[in-house]
């Protein structure tokens, strides 16, 4: 009797033990992990938390309307220290958690090493680096949210050479995987154009004196400047050629002329002119009504960054829902070549197509700093189009 006794009861935990495996796969769908790797201290803090914010804006937008085929959206936010080795590390651990997505990191320096971990384990991967050398290793998982340099630094160019007419120009750059691939990239577009480089200056990561890089582009006579390093750097490039007396054109790319860079150059930000692939103050109304959103939220006004993850974040929903089901391989394979418009997707702020190595084609803008602000000059096409 004792006998049989047992093997019921073995039975009945064995069915349990069924019943609950059978259950996992359904639990474990019940929720989109997503993990957010970003830069929160360190040189990457102002674009690492602006991508976060814009992230986590777009995830309660998105779950209080229901999530994405039903199932809610879950956040985990780890702090890279603007260390790729650490980026790697968390890389590493957030699939071991098994998210369905990665964010981050947003520095070319750490998604170069991060993203090999991501591809193996063949989960999609999304950064706002700008280093065109992110995209050029056939890697299937990784997506930009941002211009990649050798989309951007053509546009920019043109406004150089056709625009502003500059027949010299000095470039001063920041010596990591980000500002060595800038220099190239605006070295190679101007290279058959009217303008010549006459100097190119190299500065450190995180570098507090500016004065013996602007002294070599004054030196070198240059008609105008091009300054292309990260954000707080580009804040004190800018108050140093305020203080040498530098008059002539100060040109750049997104990190030029983002709201972090005004706040803190003060005064010396006026007159700059940067190319960026978003700005808050486009003249859309989907950007006007992200702007308005996010400073609600977080009291503060956003930088290109904050679009990036908020808009990335959609681009993902878009892609799931188009492919019909949570599988990453799968959902990898819809964003090549992929297109969504503000029509369909609102949240993506702005029509974007992706290409086949996952680098993002739209429209862009000229900026002038005016009185503290952000001012559109110029929209300029997506290269696709004439």
């Amino acid at each position: 009797m004792q006998k049989i006794i047992r093997k019921r009861t073995a039975l009945k935990l064995i069915a349990a033990c069924a019943f609950a495996a059978s259950l996992a796969p359904a639990l474990a769908q019940e929720v989109i992990k997503i993990a957010n790797i970003v830069e929160l201290s360190g040189g990457g803090a102002t674009a690492g938390t602006n991508f976060k914010n814009g992230i986590e804006l777009a995830v309660k937008e998105i779950n209080a309307q229901g999530g994405i085929l039903g199932r809610k959206i879950q956040t985990t936010t780890t702090d890279t220290q603007s260390n790729p080795g650490i980026a790697k590390g968390l890389t590493q651990k957030a699939i071991d958690d098994g998210v369905f997505a990665i964010f981050g990191p947003v520095f070319s320096g750490s998604i170069m090493v991060s993203m090999a971990e991501s591809r193996k384990a063949e989960v999609p991967n999304f950064t706002g680096g700008e280093a065109a050398s992110i995209t050029e290793q056939g890697n299937p998982y990784v997506f930009r949210t941002s211009f990649t340099q050798a989309t951007a630094m053509p546009k920019v160019a043109r406004y150089i050479s056709d625009t502003a007419r500059l027949k010299t120009l000095a470039v001063i750059y920041v010596n990591n995987d980000f500002g060595k691939g800038g220099n190239d990239m605006i070295t190679k577009a101007l290279a058959n154009s009217p303008t010549k480089i006459v100097a190119s200056i190299s500065t450190d990561a995180g570098q507090v004196d500016f004065s013996a890089a602007v002294l070599k582009a004054k030196q070198s006579n240059a008609d105008g400047v091009f300054v292309y390093t990260n954000e707080e750097e580009s804040a004190r490039a800018l108050r140093e050629l305020r203080k040498q007396g530098w008059t002539k054109p100060i040109i750049g790319e997104t990190t030029l002329t983002g709201q972090k860079v005004i706040e803190l150059a003060g005064e010396a930000a006026n007159g700059a002119v940067g190319h960026v692939g978003l700005t808050v103050d486009a003249p859309i109304p989907a950007v006007r009504a992200f702007k308005a959103k996010f400073e609600k939220e977080y009291k503060y006004v956003s930088d290109h960054n904050g679009m990036k993850g908020y808009s990335g974040i959609y681009v993902l929903k878009a892609a799931i829902e188009k492919t019909g089901k949570l599988d990453r391989k799968a959902v990898a394979q819809t964003l090549k070549n992929f297109t969504v418009t503000t029509q369909q997707s609102p949240g993506v702020l702005m029509d974007v197509t992706f290409d086949g190595k996952g680098d993002v084609d739209r429209d862009s803008f000229l900026v002038e700093v005016k009185n503290g602000k952000q001012e559109v000059i110029a929209t300029l096409p997506p290269l696709g189009k004439k």
